[in-house]
């Protein structure tokens, strides 16, 4: 399967200024697979060590850092002969032996002729207890579920990922119904690369919703292993709740839904303990649209997203068929649509500040205020083409200097105040908007 990362590790490879890298992102997005088909496309040759549960190696960095004694334990235990500047180092898991993520540090002083790269999940390096972490030290890049453009590349459609590149919207209308079908399908499969490989191979429904389960008992099992006891029941009551919580009118987390009488300080490191494993996306409110919108954060309102709308759809029990029809789950789809554009949007979070903008003396919200470079975008989702777009057009005529953008299923047109770009257009939208 083709992944963008790849991309992206290969700017890496060729900076002037690398240094070791860590790639962060949930467990089973791909990291590891990634890792090794880059080594394999860019590499004379790869080293590759996972430490969980290595007894080899769990001593490896206790006693000092000295990188020639490291590299010919690796070599040892690979079998490779590691060349400064031709072998690429994966060290899968190194935040479960001591001391290993801190010897990034020493990579990136001592010995940057060496190609470091780290995989590793979110929960083990952002919540190892008492290790180093090697700030400055280290490049990192962050990687998510497959989008629905890497979707179209397994599914063999190079060509549709190219019409929407390039913006061709009469072809891209001509085609619009297929489009729509093809995105309805990852509604339900999502972008967890094990499901997708399954879909690919067996269109199978069935077996796609076994992976779906098996990595949501995944995501419990971890919880219970990496958070502390006393947050484990709570974490677990904020993940179940999402659904609800996106499928209220207005979808400003309420505490309330979790239990009566909930408050903020009792969720409080629940809520950030699942943004920092990568299961969750939380997007802030703002107060006021202008730049930079960080400084009209709201820190009292915000939304929670999954990461992945396959999950979501296991998680909900909805079908196939539900997703490729739309029937039964009329007051869901807009809660789901709404995450599927956000998981999108967040593949560019390194170009994208994403808000959501709402007047307290209204009812007014736009579902998504988004700072790209130096310009506001709003944008509103709907679900199916439905088109009014009452709240966006309040907001544009009272910022007369921005324009809006509704995500439909409806094709790519223009209007006086806004445009129209098709739910499967999200993506190529913000890479050629300008």
């Amino acid at each position: 399967m083709e992944r963008t990362i790849i991309t992206e590790l290969k700017k890496w490879k060729e900076s002037t200024n690398r240094k070791p890298l860590i790639l962060l992102g949930a467990r089973q997005v791909g990291k590891t697979w990634a890792l090794q088909e880059f080594g394999k496309q860019a590499y004379h040759n790869v080293a590759y060590i996972n430490f969980d549960n290595n007894s080899h190696l769990e001593n490896l960095f206790t006693d000092d850092y000295d990188i020639a004694r490291i590299i010919r334990a690796l070599e040892m235990e690979t079998g490779v002969h590691i060349q400064p500047n031709q072998t690429l180092i994966i060290m899968d898991e190194v935040q479960e032996v001591k001391r290993g993520l801190h010897s990034l540090k020493y990579f990136c002083e001592n010995a940057p002729e060496y190609h470091v790269a780290v995989a590793g999940s979110l929960l083990g390096i952002a919540m190892r207890p008492g290790e180093s972490f090697p700030v400055g030290k280290v490049d990192i890049l962050h990687m998510h579920p497959m989008t629905f453009e890497e979707f179209l590349l397994a599914k063999g459609k190079p060509q549709f990922v190219e019409a929407l590149h390039q913006q061709d919207w009469e072809l891209v209308n001509i085609l619009h119904a297929t489009y729509v079908s093809l995105l309805r399908e990852y509604y339900f499969v999502g972008g967890m690369p094990e499901a997708v490989a399954k879909y690919i191979a067996t269109n199978s429904p069935v077996e796609v919703r076994k992976i779906h389960e098996a990595i949501l008992e995944a995501y419990r099992r971890d919880i219970s292993k990496h958070a502390a006891k006393e947050q484990v029941e709570r974490i677990q009551m904020v993940w179940k709740s999402i659904p609800s919580q996106l499928s209220k009118e207005n979808k400003k987390f309420i505490y309330g839904v979790l239990k009566q009488g909930a408050r903020a300080k009792e969720f409080e490191i629940a809520i950030q303990w699942l943004i920092d494993a990568g299961l969750v996306f939380k997007v802030p409110r703002v107060k006021k649209a202008e730049l930079p919108l960080i400084a009209f954060e709201d820190f009292t309102a915000f939304k929670l997203y999954f990461l992945d709308v396959g999950l979501m759809s296991a998680m909900a029990k909805l079908s196939l068929t539900d997703m490729l029809e739309g029937k039964n789950i009329n007051s869901f789809k807009g809660a789901f649509t709404e995450n599927y554009v956000l998981t999108q949007m967040e593949t560019m979070s390194n170009e994208l500040a994403i808000f959501y903008y709402s007047r307290n003396d209204s009812q007014m919200e736009v579902d998504f205020l988004v700072q790209h470079d130096s310009q506001l975008i709003p944008i509103e989702v709907k679900a199916e083409e439905n088109l009014k777009s009452k709240s966006l057009k309040s907001f544009v005529n009272s910022h007369p200097s921005l324009r809006g953008i509704r995500f439909s299923m409806s094709p790519y047109r223009e209007q006086e105040w806004m445009t129209n770009v098709p739910l499967y257009a999200v993506n190529s939208f913000f890479k050629n908007h300008d």
